[in-house]
């Protein structure tokens, strides 16, 4: 018994670690997406990545105008945080001819010509006369020979600007502290104009999604209870055109359009859309779940087609909607390679938001900050709707008919 229990802890263990991957795996390109926007542009580029945005910290050097960067430098024996200056101050890789394991970088301004500048002393290495520093090393002087050129930044201490210290910048530590830049959203709605391109993408998708739930619950209900020549035919007919790529029917749509004179108008993204053959099948599988005797009492008590629609199936297929609303919302919203074809990349006042991101991904190379605020501005809806959606792809899942 107590085997059979730890080996049911075991597997628990190991599907909760699983479905933990996973989520983490599913999870982690949006939260870094949201935490990228709200990064200031030099956090974006910083290997390796981070999550947490990070700002450098400031401070002002006394005699010194305006604030600089701090980074941690060894002062003293101890980890202190010092205001960089300079980052390439001129500094040289200085060798001990007489023990080549022994070197050491420093700036030039801290070595000396040995035995002066008109008579500096000279010394044969690796087969060659150089010239010999005079470099501080340990509170002494040694007698060395420079070998390469290179640069260090200078740091000081923001208190006591006599302490200085000189260290590889690129290598140095900065300081930092956890912050957010909601600035970024602003910049990009400046940049690009998303809050038109939001405007027409919300009015896109709820004429789309409006358009759908009408044209499919009107379908569905046709084909599932009303009975006229050739229906189910005419289903399959309407079914089958599931199967047809869209790539093939871009050509002929987009004459379409423009024999109509819809090319570049909103009107070309809402009204080829509003009918659904899927939606219209899967609306057409619910109501075929609604028991007949129901409808037959209706039709006994004298009411209409209309009205049976209307107080019978419609509050009966709640479910059904919402998925199919959803689904609707999420194509209608994320569509790009129709807006694409049909709306002039220079008409910005018809661009929806897939577009404008589009533009703004060139504008704003460089700035992956305002790249990744452009992309959360558009995942951020849809994901909502689907979080207070998800409930009824559940209940559409399980629903067999009404519940007395």
């Amino acid at each position: 018994m107590n085997r059979y229990r730890i080996f049911k802890f075991l597997g628990n263990l190991l599907v909760y670690a699983l479905l933990l991957g996973f989520a983490y795996i599913m999870l982690f390109p949006f939260f870094f997406m949201f935490s990228t926007s709200l990064k200031l542009q030099t956090d974006t580029y910083r290997y390796p990545p981070r999550l947490i945005p990070m700002k450098p910290v400031e401070a002002t050097v006394v005699g010194v105008e305006g604030s600089k960067p701090l980074y941690y430098v060894e002062f003293a024996g101890e980890k202190q945080e010092f205001a960089l200056l300079n980052r390439s101050v001129p500094a040289g890789v200085f060798v001990n001819p007489a023990n080549p394991q022994e070197t050491t970088t420093i700036v030039l301004d801290q070595v000396q010509p040995s035995g002066g500048a008109a008579n500096q002393a000279t010394v044969d290495y690796n087969g060659k006369s150089e010239p010999l520093w005079d470099v501080p090393v340990n509170g002494g002087t040694v007698q060395m020979v420079k070998v390469d050129q290179t640069a260090l930044g200078q740091f000081v201490d923001p208190q006591n600007p006599a302490n200085v210290v000189y260290q590889n910048f690129r290598t140095s530590v900065a300081v930092e502290k956890p912050t957010v830049v909601p600035e970024n959203y602003t910049r990009v709605r400046d940049l690009q104009g998303l809050d038109r391109a939001l405007t027409n993408t919300a009015l896109v998708t709820i004429l789309v999604v409006i358009g759908q739930l009408a044209t499919s619950v009107v379908g569905g209900y046709a084909l599932a209870r009303l009975r006229f020549p050739g229906r189910d035919q005419i289903f399959l007919v309407y079914l089958g055109t599931i199967m047809i790529p869209f790539v093939v029917l871009i050509t002929p749509l987009y004459q379409l359009m423009v024999m109509i004179g819809w090319v570049d108008k909103l009107a070309s993204l809402i009204i080829p859309w509003v009918f659904s053959a899927y939606g219209t099948f899967m609306m057409r599988q619910f109501f075929i779940t609604v028991p007949k005797e129901i409808e037959e009492a209706a039709i006994i008590d004298g009411a209409s087609r209309l009205q049976i629609l209307w107080k019978i199936f419609l509050p009966a297929a709640g479910p059904a909607l919402a998925t199919l609303a959803t689904f609707s919302f999420l194509y209608a919203w994320n569509s790009f390679f129709w807006p694409l074809i049909v709306i002039n990349t220079g008409n910005q006042a018809n661009h929806v938001l897939t577009l404008a991101l589009s533009i703004l991904r060139g504008k704003a190379a460089d700035n992956a900050n305002l790249v990744m605020a452009g992309a959360a501005i558009a995942v951020l809806p849809p994901m909502i709707i689907y979080i207070f959606a998800q409930r009824f792809f559940v209940e559409s899942a399980t629903s067999s008919g009404v519940k007395g």
